[in-house]
């Protein structure tokens, strides 16, 4: 584990107009579901714009049908409208003019049926393709969305160990699962608007210039207000919205960490102060999320007061056109309801702002993840992998540190001969796990070198060597599932029941097992919250005896039994140790009496090496640690 555990990682300026780019690249591979979609879209906005126009006729018809009426039987609609002149009604008679009347006839209700039918049509097949729209977007954001999750788990298995140690797992959680979400339920509601909103902007101004470009001038000269009041809005909210969503992988940290380690929460009394932890980051975060949305929420009302400006204009001049013939009362209505309709999607687009900013905040910390340093190129798996059954390993003046300025191993050198077992003993801290962590190639060495008869790890492939060694530690790791999974998780092919039962014999596990209520298909709950730690202790041995390592590392694999546990533990890793080079790293040293060679750290530097006998005999390091535990 590296020193630094829990260390935040340096924070990159967002930039946001970058961010939303790259985000909106994600969507590439779905340009097939992009194209049907602006393409019913497209239809979808066609009919809905007509439908304005088309009520205006019908509005016409019974206008006109009804002012007919009102011209004096005999006298054709030009007689009437000079009489009207004559009589000093100069607007009404201009209004006159310009209508299509038939004196006498009334109105067609055939014509307005057809109007009505073709209207509801039309609305209708806009509905539908509404609903095609949100089909394919939701199948479009969905798949993009899985993708994401696929990058972020793919680049969890480049990253280094040492950058997953120094972050928060609570943090890492939140950007792999509550910012995806929050991206991807984001772009559903914005994808579909936006190109709805822009196709409907684009077809309503072609209909109102098309009605009257007098009109269509005063309508619009309002937008750009709208536009300065948006910007302002969301230029004031998106600092809130990046708060917000790391407040959320913050408070997902200490969370996590308080249920990891509850018992140990309630056994020091610590409730109160995880607590105060709590609430102080759970008031960052509503305090953000509440400033984001108090400002984003201004957008909607700024807009529709915006369109109201509009609306006014629209209506008073329209009706003086009406009044003076200008243009038909129809005509008028029809604009009207395109003023108001041209407004709503800007208005829309404008109340998005809120959620394309939220979308941008948890973009900006998914892409931050993605462009993490990776670990180096890997060397190319070799086939039928490799084999170190009789390997000579050796440390060729290793230096390391977690920390470039932190050296934790100075300069060791060692040769472990094939078969034997190596004792690493010294007091916490002296650099023992990270010997076999190194060995792993869990962490890159920053000097010297580590080889397996003669070639450096570095040039075998890190599957090829992890699937070489076996490893069980002091911490226990079992999932949610059946003893024999647990079990046979040690190794990637597929093994039966008898190879399971066989591993658990060779462990010593097999008799516990037996008493479980379903055996071997009892199911591990809460990372083995079910079994004692020595149990869980006997699965893991279980598992690397499954997996036939050909190097064994044992870290600390029976310090927190009790001595009875400890003696079963110690004959089961015995006969795992048979014939295999093994790596010991024990406080209890009368478990490594055996070993081959003890090496004793002190600071990151072997500072004895030699048998038990022979470490005795020098009365140095090892023989005062000998004397604390025995006595003697």
């Amino acid at each position: 584990m590296s020193p630094h555990h829990g260390a935040r990682g340096p924070e990159k300026s967002e930039n946001f107009w970058d961010t939303t780019k790259r985000l909106f690249r994600e969507l590439r591979p779905e340009y097939v579901r992009i194209a049907a979609s602006l393409i019913l879209t497209a239809l979808a906005v066609a009919f809905t714009v007509a439908g304005p126009k088309l009520l205006g006729d019908g509005t016409n018809i019974i206008f006109n049908g009804v002012a007919a009426r009102y011209i004096p039987a005999g006298m054709t609609k030009a007689q009437y409208v000079e009489q009207l002149r004559a009589e000093g009604e100069t607007q009404l008679a201009d209004m006159l003019a310009s209508m299509e009347i038939v004196p006498g006839s009334g109105v067609d209700f055939g014509a307005l049926a057809k109007v009505l039918i073709i209207a509801a049509s039309v609305y209708a097949l806009a509905a539908l393709f509404h609903y095609l729209i949100g089909l394919i977007v939701r199948m479009m954001v969905q798949q993009t969305g899985y993708r994401m999750r696929n990058q972020v788990q793919a680049k969890i298995d480049k990253l280094p160990l040492s950058f997953i140690d120094s972050r928060r797992r609570g943090d890492l959680m939140s950007r792999v699962t509550n910012d995806v979400d929050n991206v991807t339920q984001s772009l559903q509601q914005v994808i579909a608007q936006v190109f709805e909103g822009l196709l409907t902007i684009i077809g309503i101004l072609i209909m109102m210039f098309w009605i009257s470009w007098r009109l269509a001038i005063l309508a619009i000269i309002v937008v750009p207000l709208g536009g300065v009041v948006a910007g302002f809005i969301a230029k004031k909210a998106q600092p809130y919205f990046r708060k917000q969503w790391k407040a959320t992988g913050d408070l997902g940290g200490i969370v996590e960490e308080a249920y990891t380690g509850h018992e140990v929460v309630q056994a020091f009394g610590m409730r109160d102060a995880f607590m105060g932890k709590f609430d102080q980051e759970n008031e960052r975060l509503f305090t953000s999320a509440t400033r984001a949305q108090a400002i984003s929420s201004l957008m909607r009302p700024s807009m529709q007061l915006v369109s109201n400006m509009s609306y006014v204009l629209v209506a008073v001049a329209g009706g003086l056109q009406v009044a003076s013939g200008a243009i038909s009362l129809g005509a008028v209505q029809a604009f009207i309801q395109y003023s108001r309709q041209f407004t709503h999607p800007i208005a829309a687009l404008a109340s998005m702002a809120s959620l394309v900013q939220s979308a941008v905040a948890s973009a900006e910390r998914i892409f931050e993840f993605l462009d993490s340093e990776e670990m180096e190129p890997d060397a190319e798996k070799r086939e039928g992998g490799v084999d170190l059954a009789d390997a000579t390993i050796e440390f060729d003046h290793v230096k390391f540190g977690y920390e470039p300025e932190k050296t934790v191993i100075h300069d060791l050198s060692l040769t472990v001969e094939p078969g034997h077992m190596v004792a690493i003993v010294g007091p916490t801290g002296a650099g023992k796990t990270t010997l076999v962590n190194l060995v792993m190639r869990f962490y890159e060495l920053n000097g010297g070198a580590i080889t397996i008869n003669g070639e450096p790890i570095t040039n075998i492939n890190k599957d090829d060597l992890r699937s070489s060694i076996g490893m069980v530690l002091q911490d226990t790791w079992l999932f949610e599932g059946t003893i024999a999974e647990n079990i046979a998780y040690g190794t990637s092919r597929e093994v039966t029941r008898e190879e399971v039962v066989a591993a658990a014999v060779a462990a010593q596990a097999d008799g516990f097992i037996c008493h479980l209520p379903e055996g071997y298909d009892t199911v591990v709950k809460d990372e083995g919250a079910n079994l004692s730690q020595g149990e869980r202790q006997l699965l893991t041995i279980a598992r690397a005896f499954i997996s036939n390592p050909q190097i064994l590392i044992l870290d600390e694999a029976t310090s927190s039994v009790d001595t009875r546990t400890e003696a079963v533990i110690q004959e089961a890793m015995e006969k795992l140790r048979e014939g295999r080079t093994s790596f010991v790293i024990a406080h209890r040293l009368s478990t490594i009496r055996s070993a081959d060679v003890i090496l004793v750290l002190e600071d990151g530097d072997v500072v004895e090496q030699g048998n038990h006998e022979e470490l005795l005999e020098r009365g140095g390091a090892y023989a005062k640690l000998y004397s604390l535990q025995f006595g003697s």
